[in-house]
């Protein structure tokens, strides 16, 4: 039972079969489906809060509506103004907080570790879009949300921050929202792509 507690769940119910990774417990299980859904909570996710026009906004270098790899292994998304998302690897110190807080130590800078606050699901495949514009009102085409686009908008009624991040030459979507509607948007997520062969696929490290 010690041993059981120091084990990290996921509020999304893992599909057998389950190992744990990182300190976490995941599903193993693998599909070759063309659209694929997995639950990728175990992601460090940590909140920047910061002036738009500070020093610590100069260091991320992202701007309003994008997401950027910051070198570190660790994705960096401005969804709303003077607030970023860092998000990386499970249990890596690789987004720069420590840098963050050393830049920003004249600024109000706020830096919120929310890993196990945060629900996160991937989406790919080809279809990606066309299960999200059930559930979301967002223009998901190549033109409107090209890849690297970071938004807020609610999905399936709940207030979701969706980053398109195709991976492999696949569409991709990184969708993190509050711990408290994980099983429930991802199994909003599944009804609505049932016409599209969506599939559950196992968290694979590192998971970004």
């Amino acid at each position: 039972m010690a041993n059981d507690r120091r084990i990290a769940r996921s509020p999304i119910s893992p599909a057998a079969p389950v190992e744990v990774m990182h300190g976490w417990e995941v599903s193993a299980r693998r599909t070759t489906a063309d659209l694929r859904m997995t639950d990728v909570t175990p992601l460090t996710k940590t909140l920047v809060r910061a002036p738009v026009d500070g020093n610590v906004a100069e260091l991320l270098d992202v701007p309003l509506g994008r997401a950027i790899r910051n070198g570190r292994g660790a994705m960096v998304t401005a969804a709303a103004p003077g607030e970023w998302w860092l998000i990386g690897p499970p249990q890596a110190d690789s987004t720069g907080v420590i840098e963050i807080e050393s830049v920003g130590r004249q600024e109000r800078v706020s830096i919120l570790d929310l890993t196990h606050e945060r629900a996160a699901v991937r989406l790919t495949g080809g279809a990606a879009p066309k299960l999200l514009e059930k559930v979301c009102a967002i223009d998901l085409s190549k033109q409107i949300t090209p890849d690297g686009v970071a938004l807020r908008s609610s999905v399936a009624r709940v207030v979701t921050d969706i980053v398109r991040d195709d991976y492999n030459g696949e569409r991709s979507y990184l969708l993190h929202y509050e711990r408290s509607y994980g099983q429930y948007l991802f199994d909003a997520l599944l009804d609505a792509g049932k016409e599209f062969g969506v599939d559950v696929d196992g968290f694979v490290s590192p998971g970004i």
